[in-house]
């Protein structure tokens, strides 16, 4: 299935990445990047979902066999390493606002969830440069329960940081500047 050559590669690149830079934060910046406090149910079921999605994404793109011959392949690889660069800067930007305000420069000035944004392209990389259709479907539907889970990301922004907050999102846009 798999073999030496498989989507593993960009699951073992991204997990390098990821868990470099966040494990590089203190822990109070952690605790903010992971604060589930006034999530309702449902969007802690949607994120059990979207979990539940992801891991079938990961699954399909680490089975399938890398086509570096394909013009997918390469297309993949640019919007993985785009996707990537865009986490990793978003993930500093959030790192350097202080604890009692929101994060609102660097890539937060033209999305208010530039992590999430970055974190779909970089699989959507990956499953291109695979050619899974599979995956690629299973993406999709893990994008749309994400986005249950950043409305509870707000809502807990929301009762953090009160009108700060709530200036941040007249000002800019959920996912890109040009939506």
């Amino acid at each position: 299935m798999g073999g030496p050559f498989a989507g593993w590669i960009f699951l073992l690149v991204f997990g390098i990445v990821f868990g470099g830079v966040v494990g590089s934060f203190p822990r109070d910046v952690i605790a903010r990047l992971y604060d589930t406090s006034n999530w309702t149910p449902a969007q802690r079921a949607f994120t059990r979902v979207g979990k539940a999605l992801s891991v079938a994404v990961f699954v399909f793109v680490a089975l399938t066999p890398l086509r570096p011959d394909a013009s997918f392949f390469w297309l993949g690889n640019v919007a993985f390493v785009l996707g990537l660069i865009g986490m990793v800067v978003a993930l500093l930007d959030f790192r350097r606002a202080p604890a009692d305000q929101p994060a609102t420069k660097g890539l937060y000035r033209v999305s208010r969830n530039p992590q999430w944004v970055a974190l779909v392209l970089v699989f959507l990389g990956a499953c291109i440069a695979v050619g899974s259709w599979t995956a690629l479907l299973l993406l999709a539907l893990a994008a749309v329960t994400l986005h249950f889970r950043i409305l509870a990301e707000e809502r807990s922004c929301l009762a953090r940081y009160g009108e700060s907050y709530r200036a941040f999102m007249r000002q800019v846009p959920r996912y890109f500047w040009f939506l």
